[in-house]
């Protein structure tokens, strides 16, 4: 093996590596969605990101405090709602559904990123909504509606498509303060704010989770970190156009846990739904050489 493809190799093992942790951590979540509300399992997920955040920039010697404290801030309450509205979904949809109708965020990023910071969009990025929004059409199983009802719960779907709109917010204002902060610190604030803003609905439901649920409540917060990290490590080392294809076999994991764990069954309409939005994503994120130097 050529030292090139040596060196690609890593990076692509990492994408999979976090597709495969963010998958066994929707796992996590619906072995104690049916229970457990979504606000607790974001406060048990907060708990246990908190603490090694906080491990990690010590052991780094990063200040953990940050520059631009209000965007900081503002971006851990807009991932809050998104981590509520993606947990909330995958206790109430199959697996595989809830991850594909997640996967709309590059698109809705880039439309997002066009409106709040200038950045241009084009014919490629409207053809990706398109494409992506019908992948969505799809995955909420038409042949439900031609009989006047969803195959998929309606609200569960607007849940779900909710999470996917508040995870592209929270990656625009990444992006801003990606110019003045370091990675860690921005991680950190996530479940630094989520902690307090889950506290007060957690408490108007409070449910005492068993051992085996508590179990999985802290599964959760470990392969979330697991998936950040290993997702961090492969973004800096490819092209986003391929390591966003490439993290796109979370959708193949869901499926596998949904089908092994919950007996979940894949229809054709999700299969052609996850490939539409598939092919949004790559539209989105692919470039023509001249533009990625300027030229």
């Amino acid at each position: 093996m050529s030292a090139t493809a040596k060196t690609t190799l890593g990076p692509v093992l990492q994408m999979v590596a976090s597709a495969l942790a963010f998958s066994v951590m929707g796992v996590c979540v619906k072995q104690v969605g049916g229970r457990i509300p979504a606000a607790e399992v974001v406060l048990a997920r907060a708990i246990v990101s908190v603490a090694l955040s906080w491990w990690l920039l010590r052991r780094a010697g990063v200040n953990p405090w940050g520059q631009r404290k209000g965007l900081l801030i503002l971006r851990g309450a807009i991932g809050t709602v998104a981590l509520l509205c993606v947990y909330a979904a995958l206790a109430l949809l199959p697996l595989a559904s809830a991850t594909v109708l997640q996967y709309l965020y590059p698109t809705i990023t880039a439309l997002l990123a066009w409106l709040m910071l200038g950045e241009p969009i084009g014919k490629r990025v409207m053809a990706a909504m398109a494409l992506g929004w019908t992948g969505v059409v799809l995955v909420a199983q038409p042949a439900g509606l031609l009989q006047g009802a969803w195959a998929l719960p309606p609200m569960a779907v607007l849940i779900a498509i909710g999470g996917a709109v508040f995870t592209s917010l929270a990656y625009v204002s990444v992006r801003s303060l990606g110019t003045s902060e370091h990675p860690l610190v921005i991680v950190f604030y996530f479940p630094l704010v989520a902690l307090p803003l889950s506290l007060p609905l957690v408490a108007v439901d409070p449910v005492m989770p068993t051992p085996n649920e508590l179990f999985w409540l802290v599964g959760v917060g470990v392969f979330t970190q697991l998936g950040q990290v290993y997702l961090t490590r492969g973004l800096t080392a490819l092209p986003a156009a391929q390591a966003t294809a490439i993290s796109y076999v979370q959708v193949a994991f869901a499926g596998l846990w949904g089908w092994l764990v919950f007996g979940e069954s894949i229809d054709g309409w999700t299969v052609a739904g996850a490939a539409l939005v598939l092919a949004a994503t790559l539209v989105s994120l692919s470039r023509h050489p001249a533009a990625a130097t300027g030229k």
